[in-house]
């Protein structure tokens, strides 16, 4: 097999050491890139700073800067050659076989994304979820699991942002990488992937592709406060209606699972009351409130999610061709 040529793409924002690091990790590859793009969406120079000592890497600005890492992904990829445009997180730290092994399933033509394993050192991550890695459920739930070691190459509906790689001829096919997905960016790496999955490409998770996920500090907030769930409820409404479009039975069962998930938050909250690890009025209320508060969140960001995808072009039309 010939290897495809290859470009590291690394979108980042206000993480000049991750950066440094990052690429660190790429100079011990067993099979280089052929090119490094470092997109920057920094308000600042640090990051430019620390390219700057590397002539071999090549430094792009995003200048919409915070929440718009599907935009840095996009200006990453713009007048690339290369077969294949292999992404990773600035806080993803690869291990050295980790883009020989990215390479590998292309050899099959089908083939049009390729994702790896995003270690986080957590007790048991390896055995954790085999059988469901990356799926779009038919509620139209995802699965995500990728720190799991089936031990083979599978089939996946969708990739991490962290570790994933796409054939850039299907990529242009497709109209390129969208940025729909505002604050905290959730659901950017899925859209390109399902994609290509309801045109009939495969995708597969290459656990033997390794990059160690730190998870650095966010720009803003903090994983699973008010405004993650916010924009994931808000963003996985338009990743559907957008990738699949809002005919397909994926979406309609969504909004199902969306509205008992919400009646589900309330009722947990009221069962606060009853609640014996939970003594004293003011505990009991911070559970009845807690349950109400996630529950509106959810609504209203399901809510944002409908309106945004009213707009003119981001309903996906509907489909003629091959169905995930």
């Amino acid at each position: 097999m010939t290897t495809p040529s290859v470009a590291v793409v690394i979108a980042t924002y206000n993480r000049p050491d991750y950066v440094r690091t990052c690429l660190e990790h790429l100079d011990r590859q067993t099979v280089r890139p052929d090119r490094i793009v470092v997109v920057d969406a920094s308000p600042d120079e640090r990051t430019w700073e620390v390219v700057a000592e590397r002539p071999e890497v090549e430094y792009r600005r995003n200048e919409r800067g915070i929440g718009t890492t599907a935009t840095s992904r996009a200006i990453g990829v713009e007048g690339v050659r290369q077969d294949v445009v292999a992404f990773i997180d600035d806080d993803a730290f690869a291990e050295p076989e980790w883009l020989e092994e990215l390479l590998k399933p292309y050899a099959d033509p089908a083939v049009a994304a390729v994702g790896g394993r995003a270690r986080n050192e957590q007790p048991g991550e390896e055995d954790e979820g085999i059988g469901e890695i990356g799926l779009l459920l038919p509620d139209g739930r995802l699965t995500g699991w990728f720190a799991a070691d089936p031990g083979r190459d599978v089939d996946v509906d969708h990739m991490l942002g962290a570790n994933m790689s796409v054939r850039m001829s299907v990529v242009r096919e497709l109209g390129g990488i969208r940025d729909l997905y505002p604050g905290t960016c959730l659901r950017e790496e899925t859209d390109i992937a399902l994609r290509m999955r309801r045109a009939g490409w495969r995708i597969v998770y290459a656990p033997r592709s390794v990059v160690l996920h730190v998870a650095g500090t966010y720009a803003r907030g903090r994983r699973f406060d008010a405004r993650y769930r916010y924009y994931g409820a808000r963003n996985h409404v338009v990743l559907l209606a957008s990738t699949l479009g809002t005919s397909d039975p994926h979406f309609r069962r969504y909004l199902r699972t969306a509205a008992a998930e919400a009646g589900h938050q309330v009722v947990s909250g009221l069962r606060a009351i009853r609640d014996p690890k939970r003594s004293g009025a003011k505990a009991k209320l911070r559970g009845v409130v807690g349950g109400g508060w996630r529950a509106a969140v959810d609504v209203v960001g399901t809510a944002a999610g409908l309106a945004a995808s009213a707009a003119p072009g981001v309903r996906a039309k509907p489909a003629d061709g091959a169905a995930i």
